[in-house]
C-alpha cells in the first residue's frame, strides 16, 4: 500500500513545486521505491487542453491522450514513469464529474455539497493505482490562501485521517524573501504560510524554503521554532543553473532523508545515484556550443515550448555540447528577410501551434533550411508548414494552405494541402470529428503508432521500422499530394498503420531535414533523450564545425 506525500506551496506562486515533487520522485526512486506522480489543480478548466499557452504555459500529453498540465512533463523527465490521464485532475473535472452523478441520480436525492461530495471525489482521484506504487506524491496547485484551492486542502486533511497513522505527510514550499537594505533573510512570510495551513488543519512535517542566499543555521533553528517542525525538516533550496542539478541538490541538503525519517522508514535503502551524477557530468562537462532558432507563435512565454527547450538540453548532452536556443517570432519573416536572422545559427526548429498568425514565417523558415542546407526538425504545424513550402515551390501548387486558415477566414483562400481530421482509427475503433465540435479534448490525441520507410534516415535514427509517438492536432497532410512531392524529393518516410495518415517527412537530397506530425519532445529524458533530438544536436554540431 502507498504512502501518500501532499506538496503545497505558500507565500507566492511559481517556486518550483513541480520540480521539487519531480526531484524528490526520482531520489525515492534512486533509493529502490516505486512511485507515481500526482497534479491536483484548482482551475475550473476541465483540463489546460482549451487554454492559452500564454495563460498556461504549454500542454503536455500523455500516452492515453489526456491533456494535462505541463508539471507533469518535469514528473516523466525525472521519473521514466510514463504520466496518466488520471495524473492530473482540476476543480473543472471533480465539478464535472459531481455534477454528472448528481443529473444520472447517484447521490439518491441528496442535497450535494463540496463537503462530502466534492471533497470526496478529490479523494478517490488520489487513491487511483494506489496499490501499484511504494509512494504517491500529490502536488496542490497555486498557494495556501487561494480559495479556489480549499476544497483540495480540506480532501487531502480528511485523506491523512482516513489512512493509518504514519502513512501520510505534508511538505510546504515556501519563500524566504532577502531585503537588501538590512542584509536579512526574512522568515515571516514562511510563518504566515504555516499558520495559514494550520488553521485549516494542515501540519507541514517537512518545509522546503527557496532562497537566493544561504540560509544561517540560526534561521533555520528559528523556522522550525514557529513552524513546529525539527530543524532538520528545514531542507534550503537553492538556486540551481540547471534544473537537472535538482535531485544531487536536494539530496545533499539532506531532502530524501527527511522523507523516509518521517515516515520512520529505517535502516533507509542506500541511494544509487549514478544516473543523476552522469547527467550533471553532462550539463557541466560540454564539449561545445550548438546555436539552434526555434521559429515560434508564442516565443514571448517560452513555457509555451517548455518540453522542446529540455529535449534540446538533452539532445545536447547526448553530444556532449551545450545547446544554445533563441526564440524568434515567426512574425517577423513575414515581413523581413529570414536570411540575416537565421544565417547565423546551426539548425532551425519549428514547433506546432494552433491558427494562421506567423504561419508564413514558419513557411520561410522552413525553406530557407531546404535551400541552405541546414538541419531543420518541423514539428506538427512546423511539418505542416514545411509540406506547404515543399508544395508551393516544388510541387506546383502555388496557392498551398491549410484548411484550418480558410476556416478562421471564413472563405477559400488555399488549395488544402493540409486538411481537417474527421475520422482516424484508434485501437480497434474509429473516431469521428466534426469543425464544429467542442475544442476541448477533439483532437487527435495521445500514442499512436507509425510504421517507418526501409532505409530512410528516420529509420537510421530510431533503429525500427514501428514506433509510437504522441499526437496532438486535428489537421493532416493531405496524402493526395504524396506521389507528386516525392517526385520532387520529399519522401513520406513515416506512415500511420493503414496507410492513411502521414507521420514523417524527409527531404532525401538534404543533410538533415525532417518533419514529424507527432511530438517527440514528450518522451524525451535527460538520462534518455529522444533519439531524433540527439540526432538533430549530433547534425547542428556538425554544422557548426562548417561554419
Amino acid at each position: 500500500m502507498a504512502r501518500f506525500i501532499f506538496i503545497t506551496g505558500g507565500v507566492v506562486s511559481s517556486l518550483g513545486k513541480g520540480l521539487t515533487s519531480a526531484a524528490l520522485g526520482a531520489l525515492l526512486q534512486a533509493r529502490g521505491f516505486k512511485v507515481r506522480l500526482r497534479k491536483l489543480d484548482p482551475y475550473l478548466n476541465v483540463d489546460p487542453g482549451t487554454m492559452s499557452p500564454f495563460e498556461h504555459g504549454e500542454v503536455f500529453v500523455t500516452d492515453d491522450g489526456a491533456e494535462t498540465d505541463l508539471d507533469l512533463g518535469h514528473y516523466e523527465r525525472f521519473t521514466g514513469v510514463a504520466a496518466r490521464n488520471t495524473d492530473s485532475v482540476s476543480s473543472g473535472r471533480i465539478y464535472s464529474n459531481v455534477l454528472e452523478k448528481e443529473r444520472r441520480g447517484d447521490y439518491l436525492g441528496k442535497t450535494i455539497q463540496v463537503i462530502p461530495h466534492v471533497t470526496n471525489e478529490i479523494k478517490e482521484w488520489i487513491s487511483i493505482g494506489e496499490d501499484e506504487v511504494d509512494f504517491m506524491l500529490c502536488e496542490i496547485g497555486g498557494t495556501v490562501g487561494d480559495i479556489e484551492g480549499l476544497p483540495f486542502f480540506e480532501a487531502i486533511r480528511q485523506f491523512s485521517q482516513d489512512k493509518p497513522r504514519g502513512q501520510c505527510i505534508f511538505m510546504h514550499l515556501t519563500l524566504l524573501p532577502f531585503l537588501a537594505a538590512s542584509g536579512e533573510l526574512k522568515t515571516k512570510p514562511t510563518q504566515h504560510s504555516v499558520k495559514e495551513l494550520r488553521s485549516i488543519g494542515l501540519q507541514p512535517d517537512i518545509l522546503v524554503c527557496r532562497s537566493e542566499h544561504e540560509i544561517p543555521e540560526k534561521e533555520r533553528a528559528k523556522i522550525a521554532l514557529f513552524c513546529n517542525v525539527r530543524p532538520a525538516d528545514v531542507i534550503p533550496a537553492y538556486d540551481l543553473k540547471s534544473i537537472y542539478e535538482a535531485p544531487m541538490a536536494y539530496h545533499n541538503v539532506g531532502l530524501d532523508q527527511a522523507v523516509l525519517d518521517a515516515f520512520q522508514i529505517s535502516p533507509a535503502p542506500k541511494p544509487d545515484l549514478t544516473r543523476w551524477e552522469d547527467v550533471e557530468d553532462r550539463i557541466h562537462h560540454a564539449e561545445g556550443e550548438v546555436r539552434v532558432a526555434i521559429v515560434g507563435k508564442y516565443t514571448q512565454l517560452e513555457d509555451a515550448y517548455k518540453s522542446i527547450a529540455e529535449a534540446l538540453t538533452h539532445g545536447g548532452m547526448a553530444n556532449r555540447v551545450k545547446v544554445k536556443a533563441d526564440w524568434i517570432d515567426a512574425e517577423i519573416f513575414e515581413k523581413e528577410d529570414p536570411t540575416p536572422h537565421l544565417e547565423p545559427y546551426n539548425a532551425i526548429l519549428v514547433p506546432g501551434g494552433f491558427g494562421e498568425r506567423g504561419t508564413e514565417g514558419k513557411i520561410k523558415a522552413a525553406e530557407f533550411a531546404r535551400t541552405h542546407k541546414v538541419p531543420y526538425l518541423g514539428i506538427c504545424l512546423g511539418m505542416q508548414m514545411a509540406v506547404i513550402e515543399a508544395a508551393r515551390n516544388m510541387g506546383g501548387v502555388s496557392d498551398a494552405g491549410s484548411e484550418e486558415f480558410d476556416h478562421e477566414a471564413g472563405e477559400k483562400r488555399f488549395t488544402p494541402v493540409v486538411y481537417h481530421l474527421k475520422e482516424w482509427v484508434q485501437g480497434n475503433h474509429k473516431v469521428e470529428r466534426k469543425v464544429g465540435d467542442d475544442k476541448g479534448g477533439t483532437m487527435r490525441l495521445g500514442a499512436y503508432d507509425a510504421a517507418l520507410s526501409k532505409g530512410s534516415r528516420v529509420a537510421g535514427i530510431y533503429g525500427n521500422l514501428a514506433i509510437d509517438e504522441r499526437h496532438r492536432h486535428r489537421y493532416e497532410v493531405d496524402i493526395k499530394y504524396k506521389e507528386a512531392l516525392e517526385q520532387q524529393g520529399l519522401k513520406f518516410s513515416g506512415m500511420s498503420p493503414d496507410g492513411r495518415l502521414p507521420e514523417i517527412v524527409e527531404w532525401a537530397d538534404h543533410p538533415w531535414f525532417i518533419g514529424v506530425q507527432f511530438h517527440p519532445e514528450l518522451k524525451s529524458k535527460p538520462f534518455k533523450p529522444h533519439p531524433l533530438f540527439a540526432d538533430f544536436v549530433r547534425a547542428a554540431k556538425e554544422m557548426s564545425r562548417l561554419v
